[in-house]
């Protein structure tokens, strides 16, 4: 025997200080089964749902949203809005003489799977809260079911409260509360609805920008808070702190107008680094990147390096002269640390002259590390010597390009960045759903195009790293009549040391390079002149 019974409720979600009131409806039934069709009415004129509106606190449906039903204590089936005022779905074998109870859990996903006629709880994390406002709320029927009930309606009630934040921030990214009560555990058994914390409690609501400060979250009842410490609030990336105000006492149906100020504005990465992170090995260990690839700037009074000021700058093959450079020999790092030649602007065709520390065995990092040119004071990096600035080994290169886990799947691309041909390395935690990128972990430079706008507004400010082939400098040799000669020649492409001495040729080194579909290590006489991006060890 099947059993259909068709139920017309009309529903408003009104979030302020009063609870949410629910109109009667009739309804028609043809009882002749198990599994019960339950067309749920709502009475709004339009069907759709507002995110936010401050003067009432209004929170209406549109298509696609759910509601979760209960029932003998099991769950028993799911209604989706239809677009056209309805909550369509099937629950199954609702128990006779006792109320249906109707969950709605803000679009959430829960995180258990629900079988119907089994399900006891589930569970829902309110976390994210940076495309839409996840409203909590819930209603018994007023009426008992029965197979022969003509009407059943209900009062649906906020199990939440909408709160405003003031955000002050220069970051694009996300800002994150922490220690909130943030999830939901739905017990169909007793038909409560219990708030706890998830993980270290995150609320992750939209930045503060200069157009519009305010932002309007969901917060679940809990007791106040007292001020948190440095951190509580942070933007999503971690590249900007805050701490966290205290947070009045939270109620259900709570209506919070009067705004809580959030300032996140503590610079949390390196002076001269992006704010991405890249893991560099097996142990977990990380790093920044510098904002630019090192310049040295010797045709003025004192002399100076700096990171160039864009990732895309580069002075190519206009550096011939003696007087600034972004492409040098290796080991130039201006210190007298053993090496016959150690002058930035060096340019000569003996490799020997090119020793760290005056031995072909030694890496850059080795001995005082005064060959590596991240011991300099960088003027936009601190402007500190020894900072902490280095070159990245050919080990971590390798484990960054090729073996590292990331949330994306996706370690580096190749593209171009306002026309400007390049590799882009995305930083461990980046979001595929925020661009799309084509030809992950390979491709070639007509991969992917990227707008200067979108570089500047989405990559850049979640820490992507572009590298460009600003060429490199190379000796040959040729002959003539009166013997052998050596010419300086320039070559493009993409050529980035490593700190690491080449295996089987001291006369070689380790280098990254890279060309239209092509990216891998390779080994270059010490003499020829190419790019270097500083890392500095990420310390939590």
């Amino acid at each position: 025997m099947k059993k259909t019974s068709t139920i017309v409720m009309a529903l408003a979600l009104i979030m302020a200080m009063t609870q949410c009131k629910k109109n009667e409806s009739m309804v028609d039934s043809d009882n002749t089964g198990e599994t019960v069709t339950i067309i749920l009415k709502v009475g709004n004129d339009d069907g759709s749902r507002v995110i936010v509106n401050p003067a009432l606190g209004t929170v209406n449906f549109e298509e696609g949203d759910k509601i979760y039903v209960g029932s003998g204590g099991k769950y028993v089936g799911v209604l989706t809005h239809d677009g056209d005022h309805h909550f369509v779905g099937n629950i199954t074998n609702p128990t006779e003489g006792q109320p249906l109870h109707f969950y709605f859990l803000g679009n959430v996903t829960p995180n258990e799977t629900l079988d119907t006629g089994t399900t006891e709880t589930c569970s829902v994390v309110i976390s994210n809260q940076t495309e839409h406002l996840p409203v909590i709320s819930y209603a018994p029927s007023n009426e008992n079911y029965s197979s022969s009930a003509y009407t059943y309606t209900a009062h649906l009630l906020n199990k939440c409260a909408l709160v405003k934040f003031n955000v002050t921030t220069p970051s694009n990214s996300p800002i994150c509360i922490t220690g909130m009560k943030n999830k939901v555990t739905v017990d169909f058994t007793q038909n409560t609805v219990t708030p706890s914390m998830d993980g270290d409690g995150d609320i992750v609501l939209c930045a503060g920008n200069e157009e519009s400060f305010e932002r309007w979250v969901i917060l679940l009842p809990q007791a106040a808070l007292e001020e948190g410490e440095e951190g509580t609030v942070h933007s999503k990336y971690g590249d900007y702190l805050g701490t966290r105000p205290a947070i009045p006492a939270i109620t259900n149906n709570g209506y919070h107008v009067e705004g809580i100020e959030l300032i996140v504005n503590t610079k949390n990465y390196p002076e001269g680094a992006t704010n991405g992170l890249f893991t560099i090995n097996a142990n977990g260990d990380q790093v920044y990147f510098s904002k630019g690839n090192l310049q040295y700037i010797g045709n003025e009074t004192p002399q100076y390096w700096k990171f160039a000021d864009y990732q895309w700058d580069f002075f190519g093959s206009s550096q011939q002269g003696n007087y600034y450079s972004d492409l040098f020999c290796w080991g130039t790092s201006g210190y007298n640390h053993g090496a016959i030649s150690y002058h930035p602007l060096s340019r000569e065709h003996i490799n020997e002259n090119f020793y760290a520390y005056g031995e072909s065995q030694y890496n850059l990092f080795d001995q005082t590390g005064q060959a590596d040119w991240g011991y300099n004071a960088i003027s936009n990096g601190s402007n500190q010597e020894n900072s902490g600035w280095r070159t990245p080994t050919i080990e971590e290169w390798g484990y960054l390009l090729n073996t590292r886990s990331t949330v994306s799947g996706i370690r580096w691309v190749q593209g171009r960045v306002d026309g400007m041909a390049g590799t882009i390395l995305l930083p461990d935690n980046w979001d595929p759903t925020i661009y799309e990128l084509n030809d992950a972990n390979g491709g070639d430079f007509e991969s992917n195009s990227i707008l200067f706008d979108d570089w500047r507004d989405v990559f850049e400010p979640n820490g992507v790293i572009f590298l460009p082939p600003a060429g490199r400098w190379y000796w040959e040799q040729y002959f003539q009549q009166d013997g052998a000669h050596w010419r300086l020649l320039f070559q493009t492409g993409g050529y980035y040391w490593s700190s690491s001495v080449f295996d089987s040729d001291m006369d070689k080194v380790y280098i990254l390079s890279f060309s239209s579909g092509s990216l891998h290590p390779e080994g270059s006489y010490r003499y020829n002149n190419s790019s270097v991006r500083l890392v500095k060890d990420h310390n939590p």
